[in-house]
């Protein structure tokens, strides 16, 4: 069959970059998709393509997924548009899903059975608990155990040495190479293997026996990998590994929408594409068709602000009707009240997206009380087990039953009492011995120094005081009035989930409702989660019974990936919480930093172009990088004013600053540029003479000649080598 019978059959609609994509059949390929470009449409399309033009069997074609769901609506996809017949023929998997395959075969090949795939959390949790008392002498919290678990999933799918792991003991505060080590040896002993060893162990048996390789780089002579900007390391060397010398592989993927480096995602494998495979070839697909032109256009001179990444740009096939709302409020809580009387009243499908699955617990607190309709499309309740959150209820509860000796050995060190352990342990006996308050006891019999006495009576002054409060004064009084900040900050750990506390007590008259409320909420998510009431009011407040036509969706970014919104609320865009960090100098970045910060650019792009029609952020009176970054637009036309000038004054051509031909863009000569440039730096302009740095600006310079200063952007100062140093 040919491409024109193909087309003609199928009826299937290609731009120029996507029919080139679809007829791209043998050797290494890497499709660039954009948001919105149709990317899983050409993928399913070239498959066909491959059976019926190219005359490849079905059974040698492997496609591989990020999810399990994603797997299996791909396969629907290519069913509903091709036929079940071709599409049973077909093999769409995850990467773990091949890789219990190898491990099968293997197993049967050498006669002896693989490791039980541990698939119940609850066995794993259990054993990490276990190791965790006995590494760090204490309880793990739910919170904890997720924080365990994601350090454990990115040593092995970053394929960590030792050295490396031992590092992660200083930027985790945790002994994780005793804990990692432990966990191994345990599983091993018990005969188990999680998700990761499934990776790991195949990685190993596809290295170490040729047979194997050999049995399944036949089998899969064809490999179509979808996300692959999302697939870790070791995950691309398994790739890599199957696709073996007749490299035959197509990885569809956009690093600019990598987000999930927590979960050891790789980009670089798709920055380093044409280095792993020389004869490979790099095709874009740039335009999309999902988003209103305004957002397109904003969007991607926001990523162009990245290093890490292929020269690509955005388009849109849609014309512009609706601007970008920025909604100017003073602080985050006016955020909550302000969508609140937004879901009140939506109709249209409406997305409100955040960072961290906390920003939204204040607006499900009020929606809650409101009884209005929203649902969540995921969410998750460590925050309510976080150790911050613990240690608020579990000084409040004190203040309620003060003779409670357990609480109190947990919370004494946490607030400025100043008393030793050996010295608590006996308070303690003494209050148990005499049925009396552990700070009376303190206070009369505990025999302390004088200050610690007073330190001791303070506190049982405030604990008692705290009671006939509101819980938001309470919580400031723990905070900022019993030293329990200050205990935070010797710990190095932050205080962003008190704002979150707070926001939620503001509605509750005393410390103790806002410990039920807490219960509540978390209840109620559960209830969510576990297919009870999946909506906020009551039963009665579901439109038709049907939670999932709720038009107001509540969303992670993350969890949000390769979904469309018809409008899309984008909340705490502040820095320090979006982006998390803002470096103080962009160009004195290590790589390391810079990998981190571009990600939370990525986050912010990948939240933007998840709008169809309207896009609102709101912009509040913190400082916010990504704010000022997304009115690029506005800025850069009056930049271009400005340029016009300036080319007039200088005679230069419009368009080519200076009459200096442009040279061919490099980006590694680019960061070596910008590593260049700094604060204080004597520079030479090739039109304006000598001058001095004196700001650096994210993408943009500022350089005093003598005559004045100038404003310049960093690319067109490089492409067109206007400066020497």
């Amino acid at each position: 069959m040919t491409y024109e019978e193909f087309y003609d059959k199928f009826h299937i609609p290609f731009t120029q970059q996507q029919e080139e994509a679809v007829r791209s059949t043998d050797g290494a390929v890497l499709l660039l998709a954009v948001p919105g470009s149709g990317k899983t449409t050409v993928l399913v399309a070239r498959v066909a393509y491959m059976v019926y033009c190219a005359g490849i069997a079905p059974e040698n074609i492997l496609i591989l997924t990020y999810t399990v769901s994603a797997a299996r609506d791909m396969a629907k996809r290519f069913c509903s548009c091709f036929g079940n017949g071709l599409g049973n023929r077909l093999e769409f998997r995850t990467i773990n899903g091949i890789c219990a395959k190898v491990i099968q075969y293997y197993g049967n090949l050498i006669g002896k059975s693989p490791f039980t795939l541990v698939t119940e959390n609850e066995v794993t949790a259990k054993i990490l608990s276990d190791i965790f008392r006995r590494t760090e002498g204490g309880y793990a919290t739910e919170s904890d155990l997720q924080g365990i678990r994601a350090l454990i999933t990115y040593i092995k799918n970053r394929m960590l040495d030792y050295d490396e792991i031992r590092q992660l003991d200083k930027e985790s505060d945790l002994k994780i190479s005793e804990i990692y080590k432990a966990y191994c040896s345990e599983l091993r002993a018990r005969g188990m293997m999680d998700y990761d060893d499934q990776m790991v162990y195949t990685y190993t048996i596809l290295r170490k026996s040729k047979e194997v390789l050999q049995y399944f780089q036949n089998k899969y002579a064809y490999i179509c990998v979808d996300e692959a900007q999302d697939t870790s390391k070791v995950q691309h060397e398994i790739i890599r590994l199957l696709a073996g010398r007749r490299d035959n592989l197509f990885m569809v993927g956009d690093e600019d929408q990598s987000i999930y480096g927590f979960r050891a995602a790789y980009p670089e494998a798709l920055l380093s594409f044409e280095k792993e495979h020389p004869a490979a070839k790099v095709l874009l697909m740039e335009k999309n068709f999902r988003s209103d032109a305004n957002i397109v256009a904003a969007a991607d001179q926001f990523i162009q602000k990245n290093t890490l990444r292929h020269e690509k740009h955005m388009t849109a096939a849609r014309g512009a009707a609706i601007e970008i709302q920025r909604i100017a409020l003073k602080v985050r809580n006016d955020q909550y009240h302000y969508l609140a009387g937004m879901a009140g009243k939506c109709q249209a499908q409406t997305a409100v997206l955040y960072r961290n699955n906390e920003s939204v617990l204040p607006l499900v607190d009020r929606l809650e009380r409101q009884g209005i309709p929203y649902r969540f499309r995921s969410v998750e309740l460590t925050f309510f087990t976080h150790r911050l959150v613990q240690d608020i209820r579990n000084i409040i509860c004190f203040a309620a039953n003060p003779k409670d000796t357990d609480i109190f050995l947990q919370i004494y060190y946490k607030v400025s009492t100043y008393i030793s352990k050996r010295d608590a342990l006996r308070i303690c006996e003494i209050s148990s011995l005499k049925n009396m308050n552990v700070l009376d006891a303190a206070v009369r019999y505990g025999e302390l120094p004088g200050r610690t006495t007073q330190s001791c009576e303070l506190i049982r002054t405030h604990l008692k005081c705290m009671l006939s409060e509101r819980a938001d004064a309470a919580i400031n009084r723990i905070a900022y009035y019993m030293g329990y900040k200050d205990y935070l900050d010797r710990i190095g750990m932050s205080d962003s989930k008190l704002f979150i506390l707070k926001s939620i007590a503001e509605n509750e008259v005393s410390p103790q409702r806002l410990v039920d409320r807490l219960d509540e909420l978390q209840q109620r998510i559960k209830e969510k989660q576990g297919g009870g009431l999946p909506v906020g009011g009551s039963a009665a407040g579901v439109k038709g019974g049907l939670p999932d036509m709720q038009p107001v969706i509540l969303s992670t970014i993350h969890s949000s990936k390769g979904l469309e919104y018809d409008t899309v609320y984008l909340m705490d865009v502040v820095d320090g919480i979006f982006p998390e960090n803002v470096p103080k100098k962009f160009q004195d970045m290590d790589r390391k930093e810079r990998e981190v910060y571009e990600e939370e650019r990525r986050l912010f792009y990948v939240g933007v172009t998840r709008a169809k029609n309207m896009l609102a952020v709101f912009r509040l009176e913190q400082k916010s990088t990504f704010c000022e970054e997304l009115a690029f637009a506005e800025k850069k036309e009056l930049y271009k004013e400005w340029q016009r000038a300036e080319d007039k004054r200088t005679g230069s051509s419009p368009g080519q600053p200076y009459a200096i031909k442009k040279r061919p863009f490099s980006r590694e000569e680019y960061r070596k540029f910008l590593d260049a440039i700094g604060d204080g730096l004597i520079v030479r302009h090739k039109k304006l003479g000598e001058g001095v740095i004196v700001e650096v600006l994210q993408d943009r310079v500022v350089i005093q000649f003598e005559d004045g200063r100038r404003l310049f952007e960093l690319k067109v100062l490089y492409e067109y080598g206007l400066l020497s140093f």
